[in-house]
């Protein structure tokens, strides 16, 4: 049996359960051999880092080396180019690696369908509360975890777990729960309520490049060419202090116009740092 249709055998038989052979043989005719774009996507979507975390780490490599030896040798030398020469390394810079001890016993959970009873830490008060969750899945979102978990669906960072205790109760997740879809529409609302209001600047030429991402891509969608080069555009804010530290960053580069209270605390700003540098220093 050629090593892709053996591949595809045991994928078959791992989602879906018992197959006769007649069912078997139905399936194969509508599935291809595994060719080098696919066995090169397999091999990159095994994250190490992850997976370590996970408490997995072990598992993966024992995975990737049983799918190697059944690939034919010229895939498999190509797999181990593309392993040496691909990394991912998802934590942004300047991000501490976040310690969390508790991931591997959240994730368990998650793959036994136990119920969990967590001590968590909020941003407000009552700040360490506890709560029954019913695991439903994990995100890695920039270097760091977070669970969804229900029974109606919220976020919880794992980094915040405190302690937990996994109950002897099995829990169903619900038949239209979708945890990719449930995180678009999570991350969607997220920033809408991060979007408190916008501000109107002028840009000198060059100067969107050096603003973070949304901010950046407000200016491509609104933005309009003025004389000199300059644009005008709409960006969103979350509030006066991050907009300050924002805008100012780009020092002359940027001007804002509106609202009038963001343009006063601005000017404000730059007078006082200004003055920093105008005073007398003192005598060496």
């Amino acid at each position: 049996m050629r090593a892709s249709r053996l591949v595809s055998v045991l994928l078959l038989l791992q989602t879906r359960g018992r197959l006769t052979a007649e069912q078997l043989a139905a399936e194969l005719t509508r599935l291809t051999g595994l060719n080098a774009d696919e066995a090169n996507a397999l091999f990159l979507s095994g994250l190490p880092g992850p997976a370590a975390e996970l408490g997995l780490g072990s598992v993966l490599a024992a995975a990737q080396l049983k799918v190697r030896a059944a690939l034919p040798q010229g895939l498999a030398a190509q797999v181990g180019q593309v392993q040496a020469r691909f990394h991912l390394d998802a934590p942004g810079w300047y991000i501490e690696a976040e310690d969390v001890p508790l991931l591997p016993a959240v994730a368990n959970a998650v793959w036994r369908g136990r119920v969990l009873q967590v001590r968590y830490r909020r941003w407000k008060a009552p700040t360490d509360v506890d709560r029954r969750l019913e695991p439903y899945g994990l995100v890695l979102k920039a270097g760091r975890w977070y669970l969804v978990a229900g029974p109606h669906p919220r976020t919880y960072r794992v980094d915040q777990i405190l302690a937990l205790h996994e109950l002897d109760e099995e829990f169903t997740i619900p038949p239209d729960f979708g945890l990719a879809a449930y995180w678009r529409g999570y991350t969607r609302d997220f920033l809408a309520r991060l979007h408190r209001a916008d501000a109107v600047v002028r840009l000198a030429p060059g100067a969107a490049g050096r603003l973070p991402g949304a901010a950046a891509r407000a200016v491509a969608e609104t933005g309009v060419c003025e004389p000199g080069g300059w644009t005008r555009a709409t960006v969103p804010i979350e509030s006066a202090d991050q907009a300050c530290r924002m805008f100012l960053a780009l020092g002359p580069d940027l001007e804002v116009l509106a609202p009038e209270s963001l343009r006063d605390r601005i000017a404000a700003a730059a007078c006082a740092t200004a003055a920093v540098y105008t005073a007398e220093g003192p005598a060496i």
